[in-house]
């Protein structure tokens, strides 16, 4: 047989990458990217995250700097969250017109005009609880007692969140944002925040629904950045059972009913089958949310050698891709966009 010689093989196998290439079913671009982003007040900051290598608080001027580089790298798409040490029982930060992520949102219309900004809108990160919503303490009385006690009982007052929730959101949209997203999978959020909306002349202001959002465990390191753990309990009794795919399609139906334009599932890895579901069902756009415990799990075992973080990586988010996402919220959303270019 003829000798091959190096240089002829690696042409080979250039030629074979090039072949795949062309018959590849999912491909991942930095048009599908969502890159969140934690603000904080203050200037020139650029606090880590512990559990979250690589991403960072920022204050508004090094967004700035740090969107200039997002879209040179040609992510298009942010998403903004607040970060404040000043919260109270009811989370009024989260609705002034002059608060953090307000001006954030504002400062980078101004800049980066041909940027999509999304925001959150949820009370967890600006309540001292650190709950979604407007919690309340009811009494109820052990009837199977003989001698009755009274047993403390917390809850989520639904009506009065999705009111200030609506406030929020007006804020957000006054501030020039193009999408909103409401995170607290508070009933009938959706269709409170597109009235409000509607009625204030913001009709071309998107919503960006967290609609099929888990009670996971893979939200602990956002915790961290937000500072948002629960200081009571859990969020078990608002957000959804791991177990369940008929009750997120059902969720899913009612946020589309209720006006949303994008329905998010809520986390992406360990519910690909969710996502497959919805897409199947539904003709609208999906977003699926890489999460930071998702990140920041690669990141450890890329640390210690049990993973190529560039090839896991870029498996997990075309998985998420393949399952039938549009578009993918992720903090590798800028290295993504490198590694594929």
């Amino acid at each position: 047989m003829p000798r091959i010689f190096p240089s002829l093989r690696l042409k080979r196998l250039r030629k074979l990458e090039s072949i795949r290439a062309l018959v590849r079913e999912t491909k991942l671009s930095a048009d599908n990217f969502i890159m969140p982003y934690f603000i904080t007040d203050g200037k020139d900051k650029k606090e880590p995250i512990p559990s979250m290598p690589g991403v960072f608080r920022l204050s508004i001027d090094n967004l700035m700097k740090e969107i200039d580089q997002l879209y040179k790298s040609g992510i298009k798409a942010v998403l903004l969250f607040g970060v404040t040490g000043k919260k109270d029982e009811k989370g009024t930060g989260a609705s002034k017109g002059n608060g953090v992520l307000q001006r954030a949102i504002r400062q980078t219309r101004s800049i980066f005009p041909y940027v999509s900004i999304f925001s959150d809108v949820c009370l967890c990160g600006y309540t001292r609880h650190g709950h979604c919503g407007i919690v309340k303490k009811s009494k109820i009385k052990n009837q199977k007692s003989k001698i009755q006690t009274k047993i403390q009982n917390f809850y989520i007052d639904n009506d009065e969140t999705i009111k200030i929730l609506s406030k929020i959101a007006l804020s957000h949209a006054e501030a020039g944002v193009d999408f909103v997203a409401p995170s607290g999978m508070v009933d009938g959020q959706v269709l409170s925040i597109r009235k409000a909306l509607d009625e204030n002349s913001f009709g071309n202001v998107g919503i960006l629904s967290y609609s099929a959002k888990y009670c996971s465990s893979f939200y602990g390191p956002f915790r961290d950045a937000l500072d948002s753990s629960p200081g009571f309990g859990d969020r078990s009794s608002y957000q959804m059972d791991i177990s369940n795919i008929n009750e997120a399609l059902r969720e899913v139906e009612a946020d589309i009913k209720e006006g949303a334009d994008i329905v998010m599932v809520k986390p992406a890895l360990s519910f690909l089958d969710v996502i497959r579901a919805v897409r199947d069902n539904f003709n609208i756009p999906i977003a699926a949310y890489n999460v930071s415990g998702e990140y920041s799990m690669v990141k450890a075992a890329a640390r210690e050698g049990l993973c190529d973080e560039r090839k896991t990586a870029l498996e997990i988010l075309v998985s998420m891709k393949r399952a039938g996402a549009d578009m993918i919220i992720t903090y590798f959303a800028k290295e993504a966009a490198k590694w594929i270019a």
